[in-house]
């Protein structure tokens, strides 16, 4: 059963807020202030650099069409995924991997937290290509956009507090809107979008490596790291259950902002619809230049500016989901409100990965395709018994009391989990079938 731990044992910011006496709209914008956390980011970083490309991508190979319905309709599977992780976490109050060591062994319990800290390495270095790509734009050379890059998210850890850091991270977030505002610089039809709801068709001639496609969509929308970052998250902030309905709001509101998010890069992604070349295999650098051809030179320095801010926000709660979770598998201190040397394991795992990471794009010759391929076909092995886990344990009365997962959402759990081991196996036929 959950331990007794009240908010403001951890983030007394946060209790404060909830608790004030304060009445009217300006007792409920601070509340809407206080709850957005974890969950909203983590949707955010969920529009990673990466993620964006591939959105992008599938808007200039297959215009609107199908992909901005899917991509709505994905916000229910995200949100149901994020739920259970903040639900857990907020009523046990341990983090996943904890979890799974105690409750099914030390294999599990290393197996995930090795797979993880081996995929979020894979796409910590597509997150500095992105940030480096969208630094070159201002003329910045290559290593030292890296650099600038592995500075700023290093010093995110010398501010003070999670409290502080959230509020950071939130602002980073909420700068995504950036991808809306270059959607609608492109000046997109509405008429054609509202069609695409209508229709959901793809025409014939364009269903080459359409499977693929959808596939790339629904995985980006989920990611393992998301499990243990808003699980982790929701122990730092300071959130039991007793407030579970305002961790269920900051999720519902990240994951529909996320999905409009994405939807606005397909819509970019459409405005180079058969102007580039090779599409399939377009990077940072060849979308900026397609942009600033075909919609104008502000269009494409934004969008530069944008993968900067996505990957700046995704290596910071990618690298937190590792220290989080390999700090609470060995027992270490991992909370945000700690300094330095308080925990210096907990930040040595997140500077170090982003060290790594950084130093990885200056190799030679790197094979960025190949590491895509890999990070995706790990991702796909990981996340299929985190849900089965993340199922069981929100199903379970004795660990999780009143709070426990119903019929519908244990039926609905289940389907989740029958959906992406199906997703694993269609990306290990399309992925090799492919090579």
């Amino acid at each position: 059963m959950s331990k007794s731990v009240t908010v403001s044992d951890t983030n007394p910011k946060f209790h404060s807020v909830v608790t004030s006496r304060k009445t009217g709209w300006k007792r409920y914008l601070m509340i809407m202030w206080a709850l957005m956390g974890p969950g909203f980011i983590a949707a955010m970083a969920d529009n990673d650099a990466g993620g964006i490309i591939s959105y992008t991508v599938t808007g200039a190979k297959f215009g609107i069409g199908l992909f901005i319905p899917l991509i709505i309709c994905l916000a229910p599977l995200t949100f149901t995924i994020q739920e259970m992780s903040m639900r857990l976490s907020a009523v046990t109050q341990e983090g996943f991997s904890r979890l799974a060591l105690k409750r099914y062994g030390k294999f599990w319990g290393y197996y995930h937290i090795s797979t993880l800290a081996f995929e979020n390495l894979l796409t910590l270095i597509t997150e500095f290509i992105g940030m480096t790509a969208g630094l070159m734009m201002l003329g910045i050379p290559f290593w030292i956009s890296d650099m600038i890059s592995l500075l700023l998210i290093v010093c995110f850890v010398l501010f003070t507090g999670y409290w502080t850091k959230e509020r950071i991270a939130l602002i980073v977030g909420l700068l995504n809107i950036v991808f809306l505002v270059i959607a609608a610089m492109t000046q997109p039809s509405m008429a054609e979008i509202g069609h695409a709801f209508a229709t959901w068709n793809v025409p014939h001639d364009q269903q080459d490596g359409l499977i693929w496609f959808i596939i790339a969509t629904i995985g980006n929308a989920i990611a393992p790291w998301m499990i243990f970052f808003q699980g982790s998250g929701t122990i730092d902030k300071g959130v039991t259950s007793r407030y579970l309905r305002l961790g269920r709001i900051d999720t519902a509101i990240g994951c529909i902002v996320q999905v409009v998010i994405a939807a606005g890069a397909i819509i970019i992604g459409a405005s180079l619809f058969g102007q580039v070349q090779d599409i399939g295999n377009a990077g940072p650098s060849d979308i900026i230049s397609s942009l600033d051809s075909a919609v104008g030179r502000w269009p494409a320095i934004l969008f530069g500016l944008g993968l900067f801010n996505t990957g700046f926000l995704a290596s910071i709660t990618i690298s937190l989901s590792s220290s989080w979770s390999i700090a609470e598998l060995f027992g270490w201190s991992k909370s945000l409100n700690d300094k330095i040397h308080q925990a210096p394991k907990f930040y040595a795992i997140y500077i170090g990965s982003l060290v790594l990471a950084a130093l990885s794009i200056l190799l030679p010759n790197l094979p960025l395709n190949l590491i895509a391929v890999i990070t995706q076909v790990i991702g796909g092995i990981l996340m299929a018994p985190l849900l089965i886990f993340l199922v069981l344990m929100t199903s379970d009365k004795k660990l999780m009391g009143q709070y426990r997962s119903r019929l519908f959402g244990r039926i609905w759990g289940w389907t989740m989990v029958a959906l992406l081991i199906g997703l694993s196996i269609a990306t290990f036929w399309q992925t090799f079938t492919n090579l």
